[in-house]
């Protein structure tokens, strides 16, 4: 048994915090993401998020090596799966996610659930449990055969490139460790947000499960920073913006690993410094993801993206899909805004006739342009595959 002190510090001190940048990017990150969160109306907000499942899974999954592209997600959330078993193993990896984070969606976590190991186990057990046994074998750095237990810390001991994480027996200590450090009634302000992404490291550098650390490691991130109240959360993405810059996530993550470089790199067994940097890294990233989707949200952009997609309609420049009327600019931008458009003023939004009118609101339903949840329901904006690079142009590959 090795003592905790060997992943201290669990936070910088106050004084490196304050010596450093992260109280200024904290502010930053708060104050944009409420911005962000006010921009949309819950409607929207709902349709942004269901949306940005699949990113987040897509863009989670790429950071481990699975490049499922969204349009195949799509198509297994159809149920057309492809017919390569690899390829439709990873088809399925990828809904595991998207379950996962629409499970923890409606949970209501407590601060006390958000630190237990019982978190981190249930988060696991989730992704696992949905996932096909042949993503579930891995091999040991001895050349062991070994499968993934759903839900249950390693029993085995593991290197992970040059880090040797703590044995299989220490993991609960450890994490109890974690839970302890990161008590949210200990925590105010922007602490929160350090300890959210200090967690991050903290909780890959223990490595408690055979595999999937990566993937529980940010969907427990993600779970954090909304858990805190960070503005949006749901609708931006911090998985895209780690995958975007996956070498150098993957930098800082392996520096934070570094012993105490000297005894002005605090008093702990791994330098403080690194951990700051890891920190201001993980906060610009997430900074960087809300103002992409801020300057997408922005409605004179929005509208000006509508107005251009259905023009190239117009034009019949979109491969797979008919021309569409010039009217159905101004039914989209309403739904965008309000989250909601009443059937009852679709002709008079678009100045067409009753009976033209219905039309083109059937036409945009069955294209996936807007929905509706009942036959009396209001219409809702939404985000077809087709009009997505469009309406959020570089949100994931063409």
């Amino acid at each position: 048994m090795i003592s905790t002190f060997a992943m201290e510090p669990m936070l910088p001190s106050d004084a490196t915090i304050d010596k450093s940048g992260l109280p200024d990017l904290t502010l930053e990150l708060e104050r944009k993401a409420a911005m962000l969160s006010g921009m949309v109306k819950p409607a929207t907000f709902a349709v942004l998020e269901e949306h940005m499942r699949v990113i987040n899974s897509y863009y989670s999954n790429l950071i481990e090596g699975n490049s499922t592209h969204p349009r195949e997600i799509r198509k297994a959330m159809r149920g057309d799966y492809d017919l390569d078993p690899i390829k439709r193993d990873l088809q399925l990896e990828s809904l595991a996610h998207i379950n996962v984070q629409r499970q923890l969606g409606e949970l209501d976590v407590s601060d006390d659930f958000l630190l237990s190991e019982q978190c981190f186990l249930d988060i696991h057990r989730m992704f696992y449990n949905e996932i096909p046994k042949s993503l579930r074998k891995v091999t040991s750095e001895s050349g062991k055969a070994l499968m993934v237990e759903p839900g249950q810390f390693r029993t085995e001991d593991v290197q992970v490139g040059r880090h040797i994480p703590p044995s299989s027996s220490d993991v609960s200590l450890f994490i109890k460790r974690f839970s302890e450090a990161y008590r949210l009634d200990w925590l105010r302000g922007q602490k929160r947000v350090i300890a959210a992404m200090s967690a991050h490291h903290r909780f890959v550098w223990v490595h408690p499960f055979l595999d999937g650390n990566g993937r529980v490691g940010r969907l427990y991130t993600d779970l954090f920073l909304k858990h805190i109240g960070i503005g949006g959360y749901g609708i931006w993405c911090l998985s895209r913006g780690l995958a975007r810059t996956n070498a150098e996530y993957k930098s800082v993550l392996a520096s934070a690993d570094y012993p105490r470089q000297g005894d002005r790199d605090g008093r702990g067994a791994l330098s403080e410094a690194n951990l700051v940097s890891f920190c201001e890294y993980m906060i610009k990233t997430a900074i960087d993801q809300v103002e992409y989707m801020t300057d997408m949200l922005d409605l004179q952009g929005m509208e000006k993206r509508i107005r251009a997609y259905v023009d190239d309609r117009g034009k019949g420049l979109i491969r797979g899909m008919g021309r569409l009327r010039p009217e159905a600019s101004k039914l989209l931008e309403r739904a965008f805004l309000l989250g909601e458009l009443p059937k009852s003023d679709v002709a008079e939004l678009s100045g067409l006739n009753l009976a033209t009118a219905r039309k083109l609101a059937q036409q945009l339903k069955k294209e996936g342009l807007l929905t509706e949840t009942s036959s009396r329901s209001p219409l809702r904006w939404a985000i077809p595959e087709h009009a997505e690079r469009y309406y959020l142009p570089e949100l994931s590959p063409i």
